[in-house]
């Protein structure tokens, strides 16, 4: 198990790489990305039982599923950083050829990567089909999958959280990353969704909320949380309260920066910022 110095530092580091891979082809998304960051390193680092001798059917070991695929960044630095494919890679991210692309694919078969996900809306869908599969198969362990606030107003992911109750897949943990913000502006102004919380537990999961979304600890104890209820008849659904662009003082609080990279000056501000802890790629 990491100790909080460990995730906060392997955190950092992810920070970083998140900055230098959009900066360096001025393209992609670096404020969700910023956003679950912490999340990211307490999944890879501290709560899921895998295996980097990566197999697309994860038999035998916990799976994730990126949902929004847009914040591919904080993705790829956090398989590489876990042992999935050589860091030094990242200095590909979104270039020809390369299996870094800006929204995850398959067919470059980069270890770690199961779905392709740049069309919003799928990945419970997908989640779900892995978790029956498990269950088919005598396979106990877990399915974690992660959905954007503002993709939850695509109407697949509602279809997706009904069956998923009527037939009680009870081994998934859908995590929401609720920072309020998409491309467009606050998420209140595009498409209201009044209480994603009431919304869930009216189609029946099991939800929790994790207040302090860009705290290690919190994380932790929430995912800990999440993963004593899953088993007992309900899919399980975490809420977690982030703030996009965390970590950059001046990307936080704003939707400015869902889909655009800093420009010299401001990359070396957000560096400053968050000094390296584990070397750059």
């Amino acid at each position: 198990m990491a100790t909080t110095q460990q995730l906060q530092d392997f955190t950092q580091q992810v920070r970083r790489d998140i900055l230098r891979m959009v900066h360096a082809v001025n393209s992609g998304h670096p404020g969700g990305s910023l956003g679950c960051a912490e999340f990211f390193t307490v999944l890879y680092q501290d709560t899921m039982d895998y295996s980097t001798e990566f197999s697309m059917d994860g038999k035998n070991e916990d799976v994730f599923f990126l949902s929004n695929g847009h914040i591919s960044p904080v993705y790829y630095s956090v398989l590489a950083r876990s042992g999935f494919f050589p860091v030094e890679e990242l200095a590909t991210f979104r270039k020809l050829d390369t299996r870094l692309q800006g929204h995850p694919t398959t067919h470059e078969k980069l270890p770690g990567i199961r779905i392709a996900s740049g069309s919003l809306g799928q990945g419970m869908s997908v989640a779900l089909g892995t978790a029956l599969t498990k269950k088919l198969n005598g396979d106990d362990k877990l399915v974690y999958s992660l959905h954007g606030d503002g993709e939850l107003q695509e109407g697949q992911i509602w279809e997706a959280a009904m069956y998923a109750s009527a037939k009680k897949v009870d081994n998934i943990i859908a995590t929401v990353d609720l920072n309020g913000k998409q491309i467009d502006g606050s998420t209140d102004d595009v498409l209201p969704m009044g209480s994603i919380k009431a919304k869930f537990e009216a189609f029946g999961w099991d939800v929790l909320e994790v207040k302090e979304g860009n705290d290690v600890e919190a994380i932790k104890a929430g995912l800990a949380d999440a993963k004593s209820r899953t088993g007992k008849g309900k899919p399980v659904c975490i809420l977690l309260h982030t703030e996009m662009g965390n970590g950059v003082d001046f990307m936080m609080y704003t939707h400015a920066w869902h889909g655009k990279a800093p420009n010299d000056e401001q990359l070396a501000t957000a560096l400053d910022q968050n000094p390296a802890t584990l070397g750059d790629y």
